[in-house]
């Protein structure tokens, strides 16, 4: 904490909140929304804050007296919090709350100062604002959604200040290394800070390096429709020769066959264009949403909006933007309602509708009407678009596959959990690793099938297959911060390995600030809570997960998953109706048919236990109490009697 008499209290919201008095003691709240309630009172102080506006906020979905009642109960749990600082650091007013912001001190005060030099000391942060706290309504979601655009405008302009600022203490090669990686990781077309990393390298005689950066920053130019500009190229003509042009490798063709290229068409409106500027920001959200996906490339939308209305058959400029998959869509607005149609074409193969779906939502607040169909939207598009650039991959040889190409073609198998095709696909992963070592994805994947094989009794040394996996997950983690499968894939491995649940929620946290909209993240985070005791999050988080994507293919893993905190809650007849459901989706699922006969133990029905027994004996041969006891991810000693007691019951022998 700085010093200074004034300052009681300094408040974290970079990464997991945090707050603490002067003398260092963490004196944040308990409950989730009393944190929520201190970040939402800091980052509007000085200004005061509505209660009505807290309650919008926190409790959206209950009436205004249960939100009033439960604003009244944060805030008392906020006063007994702060009530020994030494000074009144939380004003309350009538109808008004607010920081007294003279005695607190935030980590975020180093991006709002007007001397450049003292946003340029200081260092580059890396976390997502709040991440802990995500998923905790859908108004306080839509709110931080803005404020991290806010902080990420305040940090690039800080990444900026670095790369400008003439002073060497300020400007050290490592400050400027560190923004200009910063600045390309957002934008890998930024040019300058391209140049700045490509003079450090040859600062340092790092030629190699040097080029990597050039190749790497002409390929996004490029991308963009532009090249590099005669000063960014007069960089490197000394090591390349005189005026290099970009490497063959940076050529559409080539990124095309690397990874795939999506775009979002302007939605169409049927009213003669009295709601174009609707269309375009749902399409505008839609882009954004989708761009926090890493595994296929996103056109930008300015480039396809120049040819909303021009054909597609024949035309040379959409043939220019070499894309391989369009999403395309229309608005109707009557008064409070609205509805979306969109659909995912596969243009590769004659226009294809890959998937489609219609929206259809009520209320006058536009902008939160458009986030919420594009959170949807891009939750439905990405497993469907995944499993169907899967198939088309699956049906070439491996041999003439990109390490890329190898990891979408085993989505399929990983997907339908047949047992010689799940293990020919953790071969192909393998072979994808050994081909491009620094591609995250084939890490990551590899990761989930290693867990999978211990889940479906298929490993033969399951802890060794689950320090494998953590390995890989961790790797896939280090290759690439920014991709959320990857830390959704990390914590559950940890959760699957009975480490610390701090651990593992920290990725499953880190993954849904990364992208609010993976269904699977939120189906992993939600089991981690249920390991953890919290049930009723658990329930909500997976919930939210289906809500997403309702027929989302992996969805006989999300029914199976809601089992756990049922099961645990001692509600056996839901447990056991989840069960059953995800059976039908994909009766390969072994996890599931332990959970469903523990829940038919409890409720007695001894006929159907037994038919559950023998579809998992020929799953699982000799799975038994004794490996169920070794083998379950429970920690909770009343938890795993919960579990053990409903097998016996079911007949399941040690």
């Amino acid at each position: 904490m700085p010093h200074g008499q004034d300052i009681v209290l300094s408040i974290g919201l970079l990464g997991r909140i945090s707050a603490n008095d002067r003398h260092g003691k963490d004196v944040l709240p308990r409950g989730r929304k009393a944190k929520a309630l201190l970040a939402i009172l800091a980052l509007a102080a000085p200004a005061p804050i509505l209660r009505e506006q807290a309650c919008q906020l926190l409790w959206s979905r209950r009436d205004r007296e249960q939100a009033r009642a439960s604003l009244r109960q944060s805030i008392h749990e906020l006063q007994e919090s702060l009530a020994g600082l030494g000074r009144e650091v939380l004003i309350i007013e009538r109808g008004l709350l607010r920081l007294q912001r003279d005695a607190i001190w935030l980590d975020l005060d180093g991006f709002t100062t007007d001397d450049p030099a003292d946003r340029a000391a200081r260092p580059l942060p890396r976390a997502a604002l709040l991440e802990d706290l995500t998923g905790l309504d859908q108004g306080f979601d839509r709110w931080l959604d803005e404020q991290r655009r806010k902080v990420t405008r305040q940090i690039v302009q800080r990444a900026e200040t670095v790369l400008a600022c003439p002073d060497q203490d300020h400007g050290s090669p490592r400050a400027r290394q560190g923004a200009a990686e910063y600045l390309l990781d957002l934008d890998p077309a930024h040019e300058s800070a391209g140049q700045a990393l490509i003079q450090l390298h040859i600062l340092r005689g790092e030629r190699a390096g040097a080029l990597q950066v050039f190749n790497a920053l002409s390929a996004a130019l490029l991308v963009a429709g532009l090249g590099p500009s005669a000063e960014t190229r007069e960089l490197v003509a000394d090591l390349r020769g005189a005026h290099p042009s970009p490497p063959a490798i940076m050529r559409p063709a080539a990124i095309a066959k690397r990874i795939f290229r999506l775009g979002v068409l302007p939605f169409r409106t049927l009213d003669g264009g009295a709601e174009d500027g609707l269309a375009a920001g749902l399409a505008d959200e839609l882009t954004t949403a989708l761009s926090r996906f890493r595994w296929f490339f996103l056109v930008a939308s300015p480039s396809l909006a120049a040819l909303a209305s021009e054909p597609r058959d024949g035309s040379a400029r959409w043939q220019s933007l070499d894309l391989d998959f369009l999403v395309e869509g229309i608005v109707r607005h009557t008064g409070d309602r609205l509805r979306v149609s969109a659909r995912l074409l596969d243009l590769r193969a004659g226009g294809e509708v890959v998937w489609a779906d219609r929206f259809d939502r009520v209320g006058t607040d536009i902008m939160s009407l458009q986030d919420d169909i594009a959170a949807v939207m891009v939750a439905q598009i990405d497993p469907h678009l995944l499993l169907h650039a899967g198939r088309g991959s699956a049906a070439r040889t491996v041999g003439s596959l990109s390490a890329y190409e190898q990891v979408l073609s085993t989505i399929p198998a990983l997907y339908r959990l047949e047992k010689a095709s799940f293990v020919a696909a953790g071969a192909t992963l393998a072979q994808a690793m050994a081909a491009d070592p620094a591609y995250a994805g084939a890490y990551a994947w590899l990761a989930y099938w290693h867990v999978f094989m211990v889940g479906q009794g298929w490993a033969g040394d399951h802890g060794a297959t689950l320090d494998q996996a953590g390995q890989l997950a961790q790797r896939a983690v280090a290759l690439d911060p920014s991709d959320a499968r990857a830390h959704a894939i990390a914590g559950h491995v940890r959760d699957m390995q009975h480490l610390p649940t701090e651990r593992s929620l920290d990725f499953h946290q880190r993954a849904l600030a990364l992208n609010p909209n993976l269904p699977i993240a939120w189906g992993f985070a939600g089991l981690a809570r249920s390991l953890s005791g919290d049930q009723q999050e658990a329930i909500r988080m997976i919930r939210h997960a289906m809500t997403l994507s309702p027929f989302d293919p992996q969805g006989f893993y999300f029914e199976a998953h809601l089992m756990m905190p049922y099961l645990l809650l001692r509600d056996f007849a839901a447990a056991a109706e989840l069960g059953r459901r995800s059976i039908a989706l994909n009766p390969a699922l072994s996890s599931t048919y332990k959970g469903l006969l523990s829940a038919l133990g409890h409720l007695g029905y001894i006929d159907e236990a037994a038919a559950v027994r023998q579809h998992l004996d020929r799953l699982e041969p000799g799975f038994s109490l004794i490996v169920a006891a070794q083998r379950s991810p429970l920690r909770r000693a009343a938890d795993i009697a919960i579990y053990l007691d409903g097998l016996r019951a079911g007949g399941l022998q040690a």
